[in-house]
């Protein structure tokens, strides 16, 4: 009969403790997926920022991180200035693809997936590329206009 009372007893309090188990994992898993979401979305405005999907980006962000590259490089031989200006422009372009696509798939990707940062990488490269030759055709049919500079 004691036995009986004793397991009475303890029942609701290892329900208790089975229930606190089992919120804290939910709680803590709770707090790995908004870290995630928070990270890829500040992931996602520093790639808006640095991609050329943002009109208003290039003099304040990609123009001074690419005259900065140049600038590196021009401490090496003065000619290099503009090539590696015009090279570091079109990285930080990348840059900022690559990051909005990390920054989107962390955001608005529900389940985790394994990432191949090869395949991405490949991906975020060819779709630069690919951007870049689509402008440098649609100038070149003098479907867009470009400045005087040229």
């Amino acid at each position: 009969m004691e036995t009986l009372q004793q397991v009475s007893q303890e029942s609701p309090v290892a329900g208790q403790t089975t229930r606190e188990q089992l919120q804290q994992p939910a709680s803590g898993n709770f707090k790995q997926v908004m870290v995630k979401k928070l990270k890829g979305g500040l992931f996602l405005v520093i790639g808006y920022l640095l991609s050329p999907l943002c009109w208003w980006n290039d003099l304040v962000f990609n123009l001074p991180i690419a005259y900065f590259f140049g600038y590196l490089c021009s401490l090496l031989s003065p000619k290099l200035l503009l090539p590696c200006a015009i090279i570091g422009y079109w990285l930080s372009n990348i840059v900022g693809i690559l990051l909005m696509q990390v920054g989107a798939v962390d955001v608005f990707q529900n389940k985790p997936q394994e990432t191949n940062l090869k395949k991405e990488l490949f991906t975020g490269l060819v779709s630069s590329t690919v951007y870049t030759l689509v402008i440098l055709v649609l100038i070149q049919f003098k479907i867009l206009g470009t400045p005087a500079l040229f």
